[in-house]
């Protein structure tokens, strides 16, 4: 009868700790890749349904202003309302732009098949599970596209990098029992800050404004309102308002510049 030495009693429990935080990151990975991808989608349907409306009244404003300043050229305080409105407008024109958007157009679906997948293969990978810096770097790699297959929805792809480190050599293992054992101790530390580091990332999320309003839409479609159609709709009708008035100030423009002309003889509109 063979009898296990303290230190193969040791790694034995080792190993069963590490196999289950092993299975635990891989979950948690896959719960924040979903999380990730699914509040970009939010991201990119409220920046095409609303934020663009945004950058139309941001724009308009900065028209607004600027026709205000035509009326009162002396006066600085209008002018710096309308350089840092004018700002603005670029700033929401840029974060507005369609081509911005254009990859995040996908309505995104993980399947069960697409799980698993990633769920074994993340198990095996992640650079956490690394012990030298340059298998982290490689690790590091291939987690990237197992992230990028994943979020893409591509089964291919996934199910071709599982096979593809199957057979890896990073996969064989030997050397001592204390070897092992000091091996196991490192990446139980690893597998813990890295699952910290989830923790922290999804609480540090679910405080930004962008999750707020993403939980603010979904309790509202649960009682079957649609805010994102409110919030479009409302700004529509603050868009007509502002146009309404922009036209109104340039009319007044035109109608100044006709008077000095016709009273002096003056073009204005070259100085303004």
């Amino acid at each position: 009868m063979n009898v296990s030495s303290p230190e193969e009693i040791e790694l034995d429990k080792k190993r069963c700790v590490l196999e289950r935080l092993k299975e635990k990151l891989a979950a948690s990975e896959v719960q924040m890749t979903e999380f990730r991808a699914e509040l970009k989608q939010f991201e990119a349907q409220y920046t095409m349904e609303v934020g663009r409306l945004y950058a139309d009244l941001d724009e308009i404003e900065a028209q607004i202003a600027e026709e205000e300043v035509k009326l009162l050229p002396d006066d600085e305080e209008i002018k710096k309302r309308a350089e840092e409105l004018r700002r603005r407008a670029e700033e929401s024109a840029a974060n507005a732009d369609e081509e911005n958007w254009a990859g995040c157009s996908f309505k995104y679906q993980s399947t069960a098949e697409a799980k698993k997948a990633y769920y074994n293969l993340a198990k095996i990978i992640h650079p956490d599970l690394a012990l030298d810096a340059e298998e982290k770097e490689k690790r590091h790699d291939l987690m990237a596209r197992l992230n990028d297959a994943y979020s893409a929805g591509d089964q291919t792809l996934l199910n071709k990098l599982v096979e593809d480190f199957r057979d890896s050599p990073d996969l064989i293992k030997g050397d001592s029992i204390g070897d092992e054992l000091v091996r196991a101790i490192r990446q139980i530390f690893q597998v813990k800050n890295r699952l910290k580091e989830l923790r922290a990332e999804r609480l540090t999320t679910e405080l930004s404004e962008l999750y707020t309003l993403r939980e603010k839409v979904r309790l509202e479609m649960l009682e079957g309102r649609n805010l994102i159609k409110q919030m479009a709709e409302r700004t529509k009708t603050l868009i007509k308002k502002a146009e309404r008035r922009l036209v109104n100030l340039r009319e007044l423009n035109l109608a100044q510049e006709d008077y000095i002309n016709e009273r002096f003889g003056m073009d204005i509109s070259a100085f303004r």
